[in-house]
């Protein structure tokens, strides 16, 4: 832990001890951001967890990417479930044990029965939706189009990755995030997660039609042009079991 309580930022991941919940590979990830006071998004926060900040602001994220090859424990991927696209709008946390995560807004999947299991087993807001994702010549396209009463709700992004560059401060405070926060049954969890540093892209955004954020309930932010913009071919991941977020590890 740092003097403050509140564990350093690492592009380094711990450890994990215990038995394995899953694993998975994201591939093919953008990453945009917009900065935003805390106070705005302190109030979708879990009990026991607040906005973590770097340089007074903390930040709103929405990244699409693709799941390949999720399995349980640490076997090998589900067929046909195991591998989809997904996008989700998230936020950077810390909880009272020092730990910085990730609190999901909003994780929009084209597998339904993925949709409905992740609701049932950690009470993460996953949702249904028609997805595409097109690459070519380093452009990457990336459709979303809720189903159901949101159809009209979508995003459409498109890029340019570019060379691969030292990750910056910024990029290690956004991407170095080792596990998730989400309340479920009365009890703000955490989930710890390992994988190995991201390799980091420069990206430029050529077109960007969002209306996942304002569903998510932010819905200023597609109207200006995010402050960070990166792509990472990816990373194969670890997630171990949930643990309580009041008490700390070890």
């Amino acid at each position: 832990m740092s003097h403050s309580g509140v564990e350093p930022v690492s592009s380094e991941a711990p450890d994990l001890t215990g038995p394995l919940m899953m694993n998975q590979s994201w591939r093919d990830l953008t990453f945009l951001h917009w900065a935003v006071s805390p106070e705005t998004v302190a109030d979708r926060m879990p009990p026991g967890v607040r906005p973590d900040t770097l340089d007074g602001v903390t930040y709103v994220g929405l990244i699409p990417f693709r799941m390949v090859g999720a399995g349980v424990a640490g076997g090998p991927g589900v067929p046909y479930l195991g591998s989809f696209l997904e996008t989700n709008v998230r936020l950077y946390s810390v909880d009272r044990t020092g730990r910085r995560g990730i609190v999901f807004l909003s994780l929009d999947a084209d597998r339904a029965a993925v949709v409905v299991g992740a609701r049932m087993a950690l009470g993460l807001p996953y949702r249904w939706a028609r997805m595409d994702y097109r690459a070519s010549g380093g452009v990457h396209t990336y459709d979303t189009r809720l189903r159901g009463p949101g159809g009209r709700t979508g995003s459409h992004v498109v890029i340019r990755s570019g060379g691969r560059r030292q990750r910056t401060a910024l990029d290690d405070f956004l991407t170095a995030r080792w596990g998730l926060h989400v309340h479920w049954w009365g009890r703000t969890l955490y989930v710890p997660n390992h994988h190995e540093a991201w390799p980091i892209h420069d990206a430029e955004v050529l077109a960007l039609e969002d209306g996942l954020l304002a569903s998510a309930g932010l819905p200023d932010l597609s109207s200006r042009p995010p402050v960070h913009v990166a792509f990472s071919p990816g990373v194969h991941t670890v997630f171990g079991l949930p643990q309580d977020a009041t008490r700390r590890r070890g």
